[in-house]
């Protein structure tokens, strides 16, 4: 999240910008003003969460991201203390990031009914999913999940692919070892079973005004999201600042993601706790005109 990524893409992104994008600022801004620790509803799952997601996978790849290399273990706990501290309760990890240790220790300073903690998981079997809901769990250290995600779903096949770790998923919602599943799309097909899929019950979306690393062009996007959302699934944003290439406007990227209403909440990668701090002051200056 450094302005230099910002520069650095901005000469592709400025063509997509003049003709198809929600910009400039105050376009999309409301009247009512929004925060990062509003409490919000998570679709149908009876699953309350803050409106801002800490998210901890930040060019997450083979078990590490920018949280893990650059805080470390007791950095990222600090973070998520910090955070609780301002209202923001929801934790985002995924074994792909390597996070789950770090959410461990910050659950040694903090009571585990204080927030909730969403995970994903590339299982497809049951024998893998089954080994992975118990790992995620002694790593993280947790009876039960909140939320588990199948991630970085492509194939618009998935839902015959992951029939597996899918029904392990849902006897662990059963057992009470979860309390909601779903998936996170990288690919349109992939975004579209996820809203003809009845399993389904959050979504973790790209979404951001300007189609910056989405699964399509913002109105197809857009379209196939509202659906999930008149079917009660829960919404949830990321890419909110297109993975960095749109980190240069922050807050007309925030007022977008505030002013949709099929979006529940978005996740964010923080890296510190002056980003943390600067985002909590940052969502209701752009969620209202000023």
């Amino acid at each position: 999240m450094k302005r230099r990524h910002f520069i650095r893409n901005s000469a592709g992104v400025a063509a997509g910008m003049a003709t198809l994008n929600p910009f400039p600022y105050h376009l999309f801004a409301g009247t009512t003003k929004k925060y990062a620790h509003d409490k919000i509803m998570l679709g149908n799952t009876g699953i309350e969460v803050s409106r801002l997601a800490m998210g901890t996978g930040t060019h997450g790849v083979n078990k590490s991201s920018n949280q893990t290399r650059k805080l470390g273990v007791k950095g990222v706990a600090d973070l998520m203390e910090a955070a609780l501290d301002n209202g923001v309760f929801f934790w985002d990890s995924a074994d792909q990031y390597g996070t789950h240790p770090h959410l461990k220790e910050a659950l040694k300073r903090i009571p585990r009914e204080k927030v909730v903690i969403l995970t994903k998981t590339h299982a497809t079997t049951e024998k893998e999913m089954k080994a992975d809901l118990d790992r995620f769990r002694q790593e993280i250290g947790t009876d039960y999940m909140d939320i588990m995600l199948l991630h970085c779903m492509m194939d618009s096949n998935w839902p015959t692919q992951k029939q597996g770790a899918m029904d392990v998923l849902s006897r662990a919602r059963e057992d009470g070892l979860i309390k909601a599943h779903g998936v996170s799309c990288h690919t349109l097909g992939a975004l579209k079973a996820a809203a003809d899929s009845d399993w389904v019950q959050v979504d973790l979306a790209r979404i951001n005004p300007d189609g910056a690393r989405m699964d399509a062009d913002v109105p197809t996007v857009v379209k196939v999201l509202k659906k999930m959302k008149a079917q009660g699934k829960g919404i949830i944003g990321m890419k909110i600042f297109g993975g960095g290439q749109l980190t240069g406007k922050p807050d007309e990227c925030l007022q977008y993601a505030l002013g949709q209403e099929f979006v529940d909440c978005f996740t964010i990668g923080q890296e510190s706790q002056a980003q943390m701090t600067d985002l909590v002051k940052r969502i209701p200056a752009a969620s209202v005109r000023g």
